[in-house]
This record gives structure tokens, C-alpha cells and sequence, in this order.
């Protein structure tokens, strides 16, 4: 039996010693029978799947299979009726808050894109980099240079570095995408959250966010809830398949596309595009 510090932490006794080369590294993200219960209905039924380290992950499924439910669990939005989410190994995210989770490295985009419109995009880089998310820490604490180093590094990654002193409003919807995106990135996360990041986009701007994402891939770990299916194996490493709260089928894109039921009940709708 598990026992755990009061930060969330599992502590556990010392294992034996092993050769180090025989020894595997640890997931990044481990989901253990998980369950998720609101009132009577049973939105998430023993999920159990890990990500590892610079590891691009899918979840796909129809609508209502819950997967944004599970992308809510690993960021503490949603609370897990039984079973375990494990951090690096150490921390029990189902035990710990919200904004602690976040401070653990890792990072929620929600399906709009969530940008300050009234300041620059610099200025929403600075806010997202500041060791406080306030506007004071902002306008009259000075960011060290390492911390201005990292916003120019993220600015040129996402493509924004030449309009970095223009206002959100005068984004394109991709565009906007890619900002918060980079807010995220100026956290230097260890594990993105993605909730379809390409909804409403033009292909090119799709095809640019997928070149975007595979450059992520370097700097973190990548969850993703997505239904454009070609997107999806352009990007992905490894996909999960929802279905009615449960994994109906986990691999490569290319392998669940061959599952007779994921074609039944996902693929053969065209996703849900």
C-alpha cells in the first residue's frame, strides 16, 4: 500500500539495488484504473494507460467517450473517483490541487484560445513567463534576462517574433492558437495538455501547428484530444482510443486503424469531423 506526504508525493520503501543499465526509465505520466463518477453516471471506467517522455499522445474517440473528462483529471479540473494519476514517478496528481499540478510543469490549453487582448503578445509572453501571474509582476518587476532569453526563443519558435508588438485582436484564429501555445511553452513545462488545437483552423494553418508540434516534442511531453484524424497521424506517436468512458484500442495510428470495433464506432464516421 501506497502511503504519501501531505505535498501529494508517494513515498515508498527504498527499491533493491538493480544495474543501472537494466533499469527502465519511468513514464512521464502513468494512469492507473482510473474511474470518474458524476452523480450516477460513470463518466470514466478503469482507465489505465502511461505517456513517456517526449512522447506525443492522442486521445480520440467520438464525442462524450470522455476524453477531455480524462485531460481534466490529469490537471485536477476533475476529481478521480478511484484510482491513480502518477507524475514522474512521485507525485499522485488525484491527491493534489489545481494550481499545484500546474506548478509540478504542466501546462492546460483549452479548446479557445485564451489571450489578454488588451496587451502586446510580448506582453502576454512576459505575464505567462512571470514567476507571478499578476500584472504587477509584470509592469514593475523586471524579468531576468534569462527569462527575456527564453521569451525571444519562444517567440521565434511559434513564428510570433516579428509581430510581438502588435495586440492578439490582430491574429488570425491559428495564430491565436499559437500564442497561447507559446505562453505555455515560456513555463518551460514538462507536459503539454492540448484540447484540440487545430479546431477551426485552415489546413495550412493545421499543417503548420503539426510542424509546430513536432518541434514541441524536443522540449516536453504532448497530450492531445483531437478529432482531425489526419492530423492525428501526421503528429502522433501513440494514439488512445475512447469509447463510452473505457480504451476500445491503443497504438500507432496506423495499428488502431486496422481495430474492426475502432472503425465501427469511430473511424468509419470519419472521426467526427
Amino acid at each position: 500500500m501506497a502511503i504519501f506526504d501531505t505535498a501529494g508525493a508517494v513515498l515508498a520503501p527504498p527499491a533493491p539495488a538493480t544495474d543501472a543499465a537494466e533499469e527502465e526509465k519511468p513514464a512521464l505520466l502513468s494512469i492507473e484504473d482510473v474511474s470518474i463518477t458524476f452523480g450516477d453516471f460513470k463518466a470514466i471506467k478503469g482507465v489505465s494507460t502511461s505517456v513517456g517522455e517526449n512522447e506525443i499522445r492522442f486521445f480520440i474517440g467520438p464525442n462524450g467517450a470522455g476524453k477531455t473528462t480524462m485531460l481534466d483529471a490529469i490537471c485536477g479540473k476533475n476529481k478521480v473517483s478511484s484510482g491513480r494519476i502518477i507524475y514522474k514517478g512521485e507525485y499522485d496528481l488525484t491527491r493534489m490541487r489545481e494550481y499545484k499540478i500546474a506548478n509540478l510543469g504542466i501546462g492546460r490549453k483549452f479548446q479557445a484560445p485564451s489571450v489578454f487582448n488588451g496587451i502586446t503578445i510580448l506582453e502576454n509572453m512576459e505575464l505567462a513567463a512571470a514567476g507571478k501571474h499578476t500584472l504587477y509582476s509584470t509592469t514593475f518587476k523586471k524579468l531576468s534576462k534569462d527569462t527575456e532569453d527564453h521569451i525571444r526563443y519562444v517567440l521565434d519558435f511559434i513564428g510570433l517574433d516579428s509581430k510581438k508588438f502588435e495586440y492578439p485582436t490582430r491574429l488570425s484564429h491559428g495564430e491565436k492558437q499559437w500564442l497561447e501555445i507559446g505562453m505555455l511553452l515560456a513555463e518551460s513545462p514538462d507536459l503539454l495538455l492540448l484540447d484540440e488545437p487545430v479546431a477551426g483552423m485552415s489546413r495550412r494553418e493545421t499543417e503548420h501547428t503539426a510542424e509546430l508540434l513536432h518541434k514541441v516534442k524536443d522540449e516536453c511531453s504532448v497530450v492531445v484530444v483531437e478529432h482531425d484524424m489526419q492530423f492525428a497521424k501526421d503528429v502522433s506517436d501513440k494514439v488512445t482510443v475512447f469509447h463510452e468512458g473505457q480504451i476500445l484500442d491503443e497504438g500507432t495510428m496506423d495499428e488502431v486503424s486496422k481495430n474492426q470495433q475502432v472503425i465501427d464506432v469511430y473511424l468509419g464516421r470519419g472521426g467526427e469531423a
